[in-house]
């Protein structure tokens, strides 16, 4: 079904694979009667292509990245705004679209969510931007068709920005890499490497996007095959996938934890942008002659099954036919992950969902960027045609991912289909993926057509002794189980037809409702600020020393940002960076919160003129044990914080908050055997914490332990790859070392300042 390559390999005329080994390049020049180097033979990605042209440095190894296009809802552009506001932001200076789709229901926190969509209006027509209203459009489905474009690039704070399958190379990213485009300075990172994911023949009966998706995910995961790498689609099957297909995979390559992706583009391509009226955006995409890949990943599209994602993770895969023939087998499999996951902090099966032998959903959900688009809602309409699902506790809704893709579903008759079988038409929102919506009963087990299964992500409260679960699965067979009145089952099982329904994309909608500025700033406008929205506290920069004390120790083998800052309806308190603050890590570690303040008072302390031990009176021993090995420690030279130990930290989600949050509470620092996306390790940077790296199973302190890092910012400034550190234990003082990674020379005065806004305003 699915092969990884072991090495790298060369793509010829973008169909005739040839994996590396010593005389490779004179079988290439045999075969196509020119030498190539494998430099040159680099050069021929398609991505290669795409960063070249919107690189602005002179060098391909170190990339400093322009986007033509930026995209937030309404999670994250009062803070990125805020941000920019702050380091002098005078006018968007390329389109900046702020979308509505996360908070856009007024259920928390009485009018803060709409007072962030009028914040965000009133910006867009002060700052030159474009404003989608709620309800209109989910974030990617208004990129995807309003803003994407052949070879174009764009930079999202979401981390499901990804618009491939179109020919665009767009990247998901914390908040302060959107501000540093917004300030006109760069994207920096290194050159990535460049995997091909090569498909051949087509999909069979009843599989659809999420299920390629899926396999993929679970082939590569746990592995880091693709990690931070650029993931390029090419090979004879993609002719096989229509763009909505394409896209449907393309939005889960987040999951992968790759850093980007692209896919050539044909004819299907040319027709998606010819219906959405902008058929000059488009642009042939093809890898060249002879192209050098990193690694393959070769997918029989023909022998991908539908799949499941089963609790707590999109990589936890099984085909549906395996789960039907192995139930207790692999709800035993879940459970035992579910002690990791959920702590043991509640009791947790689903072996009470088997009846009759059979795996029985509560609830079915078929929504946002991932399942709800044009061609995944029309197959589900013809799966449920003439079946109803039931009058029991098994229910469906249906969020088409835009008013256009509703309103068409509307005049081909598939909504009222889905809406006579009893399941529920809903417009545009993200809710579903991020617990904010259709949250289930407790104990309830969910299947959706969304991007992420993780725990708590559908809206259940852990600490209220609350849960319950989400796999993920196509929309296909969602309508499948759904006819069985929520009996487990795959699509492959249905003998219908699936029709061939033709879209027709009516702009009026976005004509009419949507604000664009067309780039034009009216500095004239004031910006409308609710009660909620506050802007950033001050920040001190890095001192000479740090004393930092360990307030969180995670030993979970990957720690998602949902865990460091919970999704769902804490989301509505994301414009003011104290208040969401108190959230930090509650799910996780409810004690988090009251011991980085502790922590933090000492620092206040300092910054007041007081005396740190006066204010955190457990500093005295520390510092009577510092003392007694360090003859020349000046206190004045020190600065006081927390950190956290997590073993891999930052899956999943682009939010800054997972950093911000720690960072208003005092955090100065993270502490981890590798983190998980480098989004996270950026949010840290750009919010002024040291991305700290210490080898797996060297740890010589434990929670509440303290750590002194003398010459830190000294450190810092001259580059040091090993940085002497220092636990302060009930034993004793123990040295060990740990490290930051490479850093750009931007990202260490990024550090040294304090964060980002410092950077740009001091």
């Amino acid at each position: 079904m699915i092969q990884l390559s072991k090495g790298g390999a060369y793509l010829i005329n973008g169909t005739e694979l040839v994996e590396e080994h010593d005389r490779v390049l004179e079988e290439i020049s045999a075969k196509t009667g020119k030498s190539i180097t494998k430099e040159d033979a680099k050069k021929q990605t398609i991505a290669y292509g795409i960063l070249e042209s919107h690189n602005t440095s002179d060098s391909m190894d170190k990339l400093k990245i322009r986007f033509d296009k930026l995209t937030s809802h309404d999670i994250t552009f009062v803070g990125i705004i805020q941000t920019a506001r702050a380091s002098g932001l005078e006018k968007f200076p390329m389109p900046y679209v702020l979308t509505n789709c996360h908070n856009s229901l007024c259920a928390v926190g009485g009018t803060i969510n709409e007072d962030d969509h009028m914040f965000g209006l009133s910006c867009a027509k002060k700052y030159g931007g474009v404003y989608v209203p709620p309800h209109q459009a989910v974030i990617h489905q208004f990129a995807r068709e309003m803003l994407a474009g052949g070879g174009k690039m764009i930079l999202g704070s979401d981390s499901h920005t990804r618009y491939g399958a179109l020919g665009t190379m767009a990247m998901g990213e914390g908040g302060p890499e959107l501000v540093k485009q917004l300030l006109n300075q760069t994207y920096d990172i290194n050159m990535p490497g460049v995997v091909a994911v090569y498909l051949k023949n087509a999909p069979g009966r009843g599989v659809g996007p999420q299920d390629v998706a899926l396999a993929i995910i679970g082939a590569v995961f746990g592995n880091g095959y693709v990690k931070n790498k650029v993931m390029e689609f090419v090979g004879p099957g993609v002719e096989s996938l229509s763009p909505d297909f394409r896209i449907g995979i393309d939005v889960m390559t987040t999951e992968t934890t790759c850093l980007s992706s692209i896919w050539k583009t044909d004819a299907q391509v040319e027709e998606f942008y010819e219906i959405h009226g902008r058929k000059e955006e488009y642009k042939e995409l093809n890898p060249g002659e002879v192209a050098y890949y990193d690694g393959v990943i070769t997918i029989d599209l023909a022998a991908i099954k539908p799949m499941i994602a089963m609790p707590f993770h999109p990589s936890n895969t099984y085909t549906i036919d395996e789960v039907n023939a192995n139930l207790e087998d692999v709800l035993n499999e879940v459970e035992k992950r579910a002690l990791v996951s959920l702590d043991g902090a509640v009791d947790y099966t689903l072996k009470n969902k088997i009846r009759d032998g059979k795996l029985y959903v509560d609830q079915g959900i078929i929504a946002g960027c991932a399942g709800g688009g044009f061609e995944n809602i029309c197959a589900a309409a013809d799966i449920l045609k003439g079946k109803f699902i039931g009058a029991d506790e098994f229910t469906l809704s249906v969020y088409p991912a835009s008013m256009p893709v509703y309103m068409e579903l509307v005049r081909n008759g598939c909504a009222a289909t889905i809406m006579q079988t009893g399941a529920i038409m809903k417009t545009a929102f993200c809710g579903p993926c991020f617990g904010a919506g259709d949250t289930p009963a407790n104990n309830a087990f969910s299947i959706r057509h969304s991007t992420r299964n993780f725990p708590n992500r559908e809206g259940s409260k852990l600490q209220n002794g609350q849960i319950s679960s989400v796999a993920l699965m196509d929309a296909r067979s969602i309508a499948a189980t759904a006819a069985n009145k929520g009996i487990l089952t795959s699509a492959a099982e249905f003998d219908g037809t699936l029709e061939k329904y033709k879209y027709y994309f009516d702009k009026s909608i976005y004509e009419n409702r949507v604000y664009d500025s067309k780039g034009v700033a009216n500095p004239e406008v004031e910006i409308k600020f609710g009660p909620n929205i506050k802007d950033w506290p001050a920040m001190s920069a890095l001192t000479d020393d740090l004393l930092l004390k360990v307030v969180s120790e995670i030993h979970d083998p990957v720690t998602t940002t949902d865990e460091l800052i919970p999704s769902g309806e804490t989301s509505s308190f994301r414009s003011n960076p104290l208040g969401l603050a108190e959230f930090a890590l509650s799910r996780k570690d409810p004690a988090y919160v009251g011991r980085a303040k502790e922590v933090q008072l000492a620092q206040k302390a300092k910054e007041a003129g007081k005396c740190p031990v006066e204010a955190l009176p457990e500093l005295k021993e520390v510092f009577a044990a510092l003392e007694a090995n360090f003859a020349d420690l000046k206190e004045e030279n020190i600065g006081y914080g927390s950190t956290i130990f997590a073993v891999k930290p930052g899956d999943g989600s682009a939010r800054e908050q997972a950093a911000s949050c720690q960072k208003v509470l005092g955090g100065w620092a993270n502490i981890a055997n590798e983190y998980a996306t480098k989004r996270y390790r950026s949010n840290l940077i750009n919010w002024g914490m040291l991305p700290l790296l210490i080898k797996e199973g060297d740890l010589p302190f434990k929670n509440l332990d303290y750590i002194y890092l003398p010459g830190i910012r000294k450190a810092v400034e001259e580059k040091k790859d090993d940085i002497v550190a220092y636990a302060v234990t009930a034993d004793g003082v123990k040295e060990f070392h740990v490290t930051m990674g490479e850093l750009t020379n931007e990202e260490r005065e990024i550090i040294l300042k304090g964060c980002l806004i410092n950077y740009n305003r001091i």
